[in-house]
C-alpha cells in the first residue's frame, strides 16, 4: 500500500503543477495578443518614418556630414567605445529566450574595452550581477510593459552619451519573432545610423530619383529632429518584439510542460492501477489461503474429536 500511496501523492503533485502551467499559458496568450495589437498600432508610424528616413538620406549630398551619421575615427578598432542595450525578460520559464540574448551579449562585450552595458529586464540584471559584469545603466519596469515613453527614456540616455562623445557606437540586442514557431536574436546598430530596411531603401531610391524633394529649413535641423524619433520608434518596436517573443516562448514551454505532465499522469495512473490490482489480488489470495487453512484446521479438529469419542 505504501507504493500506491506514493504514486497517488506524485499524481496529485503533478496535477497541481499542471494547474500552474495551464494558468501561465493562458496569461502569456493574453499578453501576447496585447503586445501584437500594440505593435500593429505603431507599425504604420514606424514604417512611414523609416520611409521618410530613406528618402532624406537619398537626397543628402555625398559629402554631407552629421553627428548621427558619421563614424568616429580612431587609431585602433578596439578603441571604439560601444554601448550595448541587452533586452531580456523580467521572468524565466520561457525556454531558451533569455539564454540566447545573454549569450550574444556576452559574445559582443569586449572584456578589455570600454564597452557600456545597458540592461532591460530583471533576468539580465541578475545574470550579469552574478557574473560580476558591471552594468552601467538598467531600465526597470520596461520589459514587462513596453511603452513609448519608456523607449524615449532609453533613447534620450544614449543620445546624451553619444552627444557628449562618451560612446562612439550603440547596439541593441533583442529577440525578433519571425512567426509563431520561430524567433531570432538580433544585434542592430543604432548609432551611427548606417542601415535601414534595405528593400524599403531600394524602393525609395527609385521613387526619389523621380521626385522634386526639398529639405527645409536645412538637413541638419531635420535630422536632429527626425533621427531621435526614428531611434525611439525602433527601440519601442524592439521592446515589443522582445515582449512578444518572450510570451510566445513561454507559451511553447508551458504547452510542452502540459503535454509532458499529462503524459506522466497517464503513465502513473496506469502504474497506480496495476499496483492497486496487484495489492487487491494479493489480499484476495491471502484471504482465500487463510480461509482454506482455517477450513483444514477445523476439519482436523473435528477428526480428532471423533476419534476421542
Amino acid at each position: 500500500m505504501s507504493a500506491t500511496r506514493e504514486i497517488k501523492e506524485r499524481i496529485a503533485s503533478i496535477q497541481s503543477t499542471l494547474k500552474i502551467t495551464n494558468a501561465m499559458y493562458m496569461i502569456s496568450s493574453t499578453k501576447l495578443n496585447y503586445a501584437k495589437n500594440a505593435l500593429a498600432a505603431t507599425e504604420p508610424f514606424y514604417f512611414q518614418l523609416q520611409s521618410l528616413m530613406a528618402r532624406i538620406l537619398r537626397h543628402l549630398p555625398e559629402d554631407y556630414h552629421h553627428r548621427y551619421l558619421d563614424h568616429r575615427t580612431v587609431e585602433n578598432e578596439g578603441d571604439l567605445r560601444r554601448a550595448i542595450i541587452c533586452v531580456t525578460a523580467d521572468k524565466g520559464l520561457a525556454g531558451a529566450f533569455n539564454h540566447n540574448v545573454l549569450k550574444m551579449t556576452e559574445d559582443r562585450l569586449r572584456p578589455d574595452a570600454n564597452d557600456l552595458l545597458f540592461v532591460v529586464g530583471e533576468v539580465g540584471r541578475q545574470y550579469f550581477l552574478r557574473q560580476g559584469t558591471h552594468i552601467d545603466e538598467e531600465f526597470s519596469y520596461t520589459a514587462q510593459k513596453p511603452t513609448l515613453p519608456r523607449a524615449r527614456v532609453i533613447t534620450s540616455r544614449i543620445l546624451e552619451l553619444y552627444g557628449e562623445d562618451d560612446i562612439d557606437e550603440v547596439y541593441i540586442i533583442y529577440t525578433q519573432m519571425k512567426n509563431a514557431m520561430q524567433t531570432e536574436v538580433i544585434c542592430q546598430q543604432l548609432l551611427p545610423l548606417q542601415r535601414l530596411d534595405q528593400s524599403l531603401f531600394v524602393r525609395q531610391m527609385g521613387i526619389a530619383s523621380q521626385e522634386d524633394f526639398r529639405l527645409e529649413p536645412d538637413p541638419s535641423t531635420l535630422l536632429d529632429r527626425i533621427i531621435p524619433e526614428y531611434l525611439t520608434g525602433f527601440i519601442y518596436s524592439a521592446l515589443i518584439e522582445s515582449y512578444c517573443s518572450e510570451h510566445n516562448a513561454r507559451m511553447q514551454a508551458m504547452d510542452s510542460a502540459n503535454k509532458n505532465g499529462r503524459k506522466l499522469v497517464s503513465e502513473l495512473s496506469i502504474r497506480y492501477n496495476r499496483e492497486r490490482q496487484a495489492a487487491i489480488t494479493q489480499e484476495i489470495t491471502e484471504v482465500a489461503a487463510g480461509a482454506r487453512a482455517r477450513k483444514q484446521q477445523l476439519a482436523r479438529a473435528s477428526e480428532r474429536t471423533r476419534h476421542t469419542d
